[in-house]
């Protein structure tokens, strides 16, 4: 029975094995950091335009997890991460300050203005149900 050898990209020689799950990993990790870093610059870009803000992270079950912002100036906002690993890295490369519930004076910080009272109302009331 032969031995089997593998030539990897850069030129060396293995045993045949774990090596191509091991770059699979390493891509999959690289693409996650770069997932978290454009959600933490968008991030920081709504930090910025609403004078600070404050956040909380949300499992949404297999779509990943919800990122809820609200800004100092009472603007709300927010973002899906494809996993909670990375809304949780994204939010800590932000440097946000992060709550573990939605409620409380968190959320009183949200100012609702006309639109979100109309669409509240139109749900509440039988209004279009738009579809």
């Amino acid at each position: 029975m032969a031995d089997t050898e593998q030539v990897t990209e850069q030129g060396t020689t293995g045993s045949g094995g774990g090596d191509g799950a091991a770059a699979k990993a390493a891509k999959e990790a690289a693409r996650a950091e770069r997932r978290a870093a454009k959600l933490a610059r968008q991030i920081g870009a709504f930090a910025r335009a609403h004078g600070g803000a404050e956040g909380q992270v949300a499992y949404i079950g297999e779509r990943g997890a919800r990122i809820v912002l609200v800004g100092e100036d009472g603007g709300w906002g927010d973002l899906v991460a494809p996993s909670h690993a990375i809304a949780t890295s994204a939010v800590e490369k932000a440097g946000i300050t992060v709550h573990e519930d939605f409620d409380g004076d968190f959320a009183a910080k949200v100012t609702t203005g006309p639109y979100e009272w109309k669409r509240m109302a139109g749900i509440q009331i039988g209004g279009p149900t738009g579809g």
